[in-house]
């Protein structure tokens, strides 16, 4: 296996667990991180050998979810940083596996709301009230972070993409 493929193989689930952290522990992703899963698409699929047309449909489906998450971010419905977050996942995953990463991220972010709503229900004990990042998550202002949902939706559909076949040969 080459430096491209594990580049390939690695660099997609390690920058989505950075933005589930960081929106865990902060309610924000960051601007960078979206970008960073772009290039790091447009870097890595050419030296992978994707072909032209696989290319243009990685494009389209993470241009379509972008549409899409900036109409959920007008309702209210999610944050700017998650309709980002979707669709550099869902340049990654491709046309094959956004359907499926989408609903599968609607079935965690509805478990992860409910948990959340659930959380905030409760009392925080004292030694919570020291964690910012606890304290924010328990306020009943703050949202909900669905980064954890996306990226949980996105390890799940990760194995099934062309890019961990390339991997593992």
């Amino acid at each position: 296996m080459t430096a491209v493929h594990y580049a390939a193989f690695l660099f997609f689930p390690l920058v989505m667990a950075y933005a589930a952290v960081s929106d865990l522990l902060s309610m924000t992703i960051s601007n960078k991180v979206s970008l960073l899963l772009v290039a790091g698409f447009l870097a890595i699929a050419p030296l992978t050998g994707m072909p032209l047309g696989a290319f243009g449909f990685h494009l389209a489906a993470g241009a379509i979810v972008l549409v899409g998450g900036f109409a959920f971010f007008a309702a209210g419905w999610i944050g700017g940083g998650d309709a980002k977050l979707a669709a550099a996942a869902a340049l990654w995953l491709g046309f094959s596996h956004t359907l499926e990463f989408m609903v599968v991220a609607a079935l965690f972010g509805g478990t992860l709301t409910i948990a959340v709503v659930r959380l905030r229900a409760r009392w925080l004990p004292a030694f919570a009230l020291r964690q910012q990042w606890l304290v924010r998550l328990h306020d009943p202002q703050s949202g909900v972070p669905y980064g954890l949902a996306l990226t949980a939706a996105a390890l799940v559909i990760y194995p099934k993409t062309a890019w961990v076949a390339l991997a593992i040969g």
